[in-house]
């Protein structure tokens, strides 16, 4: 692990690129490498993964996630989730409101009238404490405040990234409580299988499949309306393989209330909890492919339909497009439907869950 000799990575990221002291905390790039020489590259700052770096049919390596070269293109980015963790809620609260054990919550409202992501300052903008396990595992750290984005309990964050030796790059998240309070971490990985470029190719080709027989419809606020729909028949069908741009732009209220797919899937389930699959995208012209596993009863997909072609690592460029999101996560709004699977955390009780980006070849 690059901590303490700086040696030669095949990300081409440098160390020294990462580092500043913010409200005396300290920013870093940490590099996980596998047996077969691939690598994962994150910054403590958001838990931000700035390169995973897989190879294509031909055994080419390639950038596959999005991000920047730098700490202040990082703190700076057009896109403040870029590839980071989320919390301590993911994803909308409609109007910023709920109501928990008999009390009113009103957190930050930050995307329309609704409040997104954790607020004006999540778990995607603080400085996680970073632990070294070994060369291919890294844990962060972060407590949040009692009252931070005007969630209540102080919440004790932990977050686990694994880089196997079959290319799996593993996230799991632990956390815990001193008042009963609403969680949602995730994961905002923007992944362009085809390899980041100037500019990076769109998503449109990918083949995009996912384990789900129902999603949420949204309003034109992008909040959930309640009902859980089937996709039989609609552009959001994806049990069988098809490439992302088939639908993308349908005559279709909910793919114009999402500007495309800004959608959270349902995903089946034999019972709550389990590791089981949840998506899988294949690039055509590389070969590479990505499986996505998780315990988390949702995945939001999310097909970057409001990128402007800025600027990433190594003078790459992400236009409208180029990536996809996968974020594994409980239902958004979910504090005003009790309906939907609980995001209560209790005092007493550990918030647990797992996800897997397994990459590979076809």
């Amino acid at each position: 692990m690059n901590n303490t000799v700086e040696t030669e990575n095949i990300c081409g990221l440098k160390r020294e690129d990462f580092q500043t002291t913010i409200n005396g905390k300290k920013t870093d790039l940490f590099i996980l490498k596998n047996s077969a020489g691939n690598e994962v590259a994150i910054t403590n700052y958001g838990g931000a993964l700035v390169a995973i770096m897989v190879p294509d049919r031909n055994g080419k390596l390639a950038n596959v996630i999005q991000g920047h070269d730098n700490i202040q293109d990082v703190i700076n980015s057009p896109e403040p989730y870029l590839s980071r963790l989320i919390g301590r809620f993911g994803n909308r609260i409609a109007k910023g409101h709920f109501t928990l054990h008999g009390k009113e919550y009103f957190v930050p409202v930050n995307n329309g009238p609704n409040a997104l992501h954790g607020g004006i300052k999540g778990f995607n903008a603080r400085v996680w404490d970073p632990e070294v396990m070994n060369d291919h595992t890294l844990v962060l750290h972060y407590i949040a405040a009692y009252g931070e984005e005007g969630y209540s309990g102080e919440l004790k964050t932990t977050v686990v990234y694994t880089w196997t030796d079959d290319n799996e790059l593993q996230i799991d998240y632990l956390a815990c409580t001193n008042k009963k309070t609403v969680i949602n971490l995730t994961s905002h990985g923007y992944f362009s299988l085809a390899g980041i470029a100037n500019p990076t190719p769109t998503v449109d080709n990918l083949i995009c499949e996912i384990n789900a027989d129902y999603y949420l419809p949204i309003d034109n606020t992008s909040i959930p309306t309640g009902e859980i729909r089937f996709v039989e028949g609609t552009p959001f069908d994806f049990r069988t393989p098809k490439p992302m741009g088939q639908d993308i732009d349908a005559d279709n209220e909910q793919i114009k209330n999402g500007a495309g797919y800004d959608h959270c899937f349902v995903l089946n389930k034999k019972e709550e909890g389990e590791l089981s699959f949840a998506a899988k995208i294949t690039e055509p012209v590389s070969g590479r492919t990505m499986e996505v596993y998780t315990t988390e009863p949702g995945v939001q997909l999310y097909s970057d339909n409001w990128a402007d072609g800025y600027k990433g690592q190594h003078g790459a460029t992400f236009p409208r497009r180029s990536a996809v999101c996968f974020e594994c996560q409980h239902f958004p709004d979910s504090p005003n439907r009790p309906y939907f699977p609980s995001v209560v955390l209790k005092q007493g009780d550990q918030y647990k869950q797992r996800t897997i980006y397994r990459f590979g070849v076809e």
